[in-house]
């Protein structure tokens, strides 16, 4: 029978890559700690009607990406291909915006996406994002993207450029978006099939393709920020000038509109070196306008979503690799494993990490798994050190097993002789 094969564009993440991801995660829940940021878990299962109501009917993820599936009552549900649509139904479903005018709040887990596998880009890929709900003042733009750029920094990534846009508001955009269209439609051969679709249903969609023709007619389309109201200009330079003060910002790129139909205002990605033509590592932007069109109150907002495989990705090409705890491996003559038992407990409630060979075996076996898991050190229980009460050190960092010093200590003794010696 032949074995049962992961899905297509889905990956199992293995030891070696998930010490990454740790090591990762405890740092960017750390930088979110720092700027006030509370964690949100929502179901990775909603309505379909969710994102085609935030995300826009029309964008390429709610057209052609989603997974989607009728429930045994014949509703239709979609695995989540974003965290803002989701979080902001819980928002508004918890009465948060009633309880407090100010909420910042964060999310991180899989995201599902019918896209063809790249390098960087899977069907089921991670997120960690961020959401300040309750202020349209640019200091709230500002500050998302400070967390945003404060992650990359928190993990050691320095190689990525910021690029920042408009998108205007329902005051400037219908008129922008009529000169658009008609710059686009003297152009339309050039196009590729979406684009033309896409200049009946949302031009915008257009300046963000990647093909390569429709990228020449994007580059000399009309500036929406050109065609900005007095308000919307206003508030951009104060988000610019606000991002100069920090040392952070930033370059203007009029091409840049993001896949969501919800943005207004501010829009932002952070892009890396390393990773080709998929170079986008977090994005985000002002969307005051969608709590408001889910049923909820008037709300402004503004976030980002970072893509955590590509972070990782980086990591491992520009940052040494996360060093790990120190392990401890017991080693017990055969007929004594029960005796490593307390040992084991004792090591682990003073916070050291530490095995033993479950398989048991010789004094000889032990040692070879020792070696091949690491161990720092090795903790040798025979019939001697039964006897005596003590317990033998054999220090592993030696390249050769006859180089490796040991020695004797109490068991009273044991706890403050590791830590002293880890420390040195």
């Amino acid at each position: 029978m032949d074995p049962i094969r992961v899905i297509r564009g889905m990956r199992d993440l293995l030891p070696e890559q998930t010490r990454w991801w740790r090591w990762m995660e405890q740092r960017l829940d750390g930088v979110m700690d720092r700027y006030g940021y509370a964690e949100i878990r929502t179901p990775v299962l909603e309505h379909t009607g969710l994102f085609a109501r935030s995300i826009g009917q029309e964008t390429d993820i709610v057209a052609k990406e989603m997974y989607t599936f009728a429930d045994r009552d014949g509703s239709s549900l979609s695995l989540r291909p974003e965290g803002t649509a989701a979080v902001v139904r819980s928002f508004i479903e918890n009465n948060l915006g009633k309880k407090e005018p100010l909420h910042r709040l964060f999310y991180r887990g899989p995201m599902f996406r019918h896209e063809r596998p790249q390098k960087g880009r899977y069907r089921q890929f991670y997120q960690l994002g961020a959401e300040l709900f309750g202020s349209a003042h640019p200091s709230a733009d500002v500050e998302i993207i400070e967390v945003a750029v404060g992650c990359l920094q928190a993990i050691g990534l320095t190689d990525f450029s910021l690029e920042l846009n408009t998108q205007g508001c329902p005051v400037c955009r219908p008129g922008y978006r009529e000169q658009l269209t008609a710059y686009l439609r003297e152009h339309e051969r050039q196009l590729c099939t979406d684009c033309r679709r896409r200049l009946a249903s949302n031009p915008l969609r257009v300046l963000d393709c990647k093909q390569a023709a429709c990228t020449a007619v994007a580059e000399a389309a009309p500036h929406l920020l050109d065609h900005a109201c007095d308000d919307c200009r206003q508030q951009f330079d104060q988000v610019r000038a606000g991002l100069e003060k920090l040392g952070i910002g930033g370059r203007l790129n009029h091409r840049m509109v993001r896949g969501l139909d919800y943005y207004n205002r501010t829009t932002f990605e952070l892009l890396a070196a390393g990773l080709g033509a998929q170079n986008a590592v977090a994005g985000g932007g002002r969307y005051d306008g969608l709590v408001e069109s889910m049923g909820g109150i008037p709300t402004p907002a503004v976030g980002f979503a970072a893509g955590l495989d590509r972070i990782v990705l980086l990591l491992e090409q520009q940052v040494a690799e996360p060093e790990r705890p120190p392990l401890l491996f017991i080693a017990a003559q055969p007929g004594y494993w029960l005796e490593t038992l307390p040992l084991l407990q004792q090591l682990r409630q003073a916070g050291f990490t530490a095995v033993n060979d479950v398989r048991q075996g010789s004094f000889k076996s032990q040692l070879k798994r020792a070696d091949r898991l690491g161990a720092r050190l090795v903790l040798l229980l025979g019939q001697d050190e039964i006897e005596q009460g003590t317990v033998t050190i054999k220090d592993m960092q030696a390249p050769s097993d006859s180089e490796r010093k040991q020695w004797q200590v109490e068991r009273g003794g044991l706890l403050q002789e590791i830590g002293g010696f880890l420390e040195r």
